[in-house]
């Protein structure tokens, strides 16, 4: 796929949406481990930008969670030094037109990012997955598919 092309065993550069995170982080369960170890075992690179890093943080406070400030800080770190952050450039990226705002961000990142996926659970983001084919868009269950099969392949 894409960006993946010309990096020898390089680890996939991945579009992690926010909804995919929080799941990731705060619910962590069975179907969610294994996402973790794989950018913390450095098989994938989670691709951040300050627009996406700042929505995570901000969602990290909802009071819905009930996380203290030390438990924000103790999952961001569980995730980001793991991360690249790409700068977006200023000018408008070709991105499609998307119902929610902050959905934009992510597609950027994973433009100026030359990311191999976009990974969300986002019923907006993933409705681009027939249309916009500058970057996959994939549900986790479809990510993890694409992602076993490269692991498969590079051994």
């Amino acid at each position: 796929m894409g960006a993946q092309r010309g990096r020898v065993n390089a680890p996939p550069r991945v579009v992690l949406d926010t909804n995919v995170l929080v799941s990731a982080l705060i619910f962590g369960g069975t179907g969610w481990r294994w996402l973790r170890a794989e950018w913390q075992e450095q098989r994938l690179l989670p691709l951040v930008s300050h627009a996406t890093a700042d929505e995570l943080v901000r969602v990290l406070a909802y009071p819905k969670f009930t996380l203290t400030a030390d438990e924000r800080e103790s999952l961001l770190a569980d995730y980001l030094p793991w991360t690249e952050v790409v700068d977006i450039p200023d000018v408008l990226l070709d991105v499609p037109d998307v119902r929610d705002p902050n959905d934009r961000p992510f597609l950027c990142l994973a433009l100026a990012g030359k990311a191999d996926a976009l990974v969300s659970g986002d019923d907006d983001l993933l409705s681009l997955r027939a249309t916009w084919k500058r970057v996959p868009v994939m549900s986790v269950a479809t990510f993890k598919q694409w992602h076993e099969r490269q692991l498969r392949g590079s051994n």
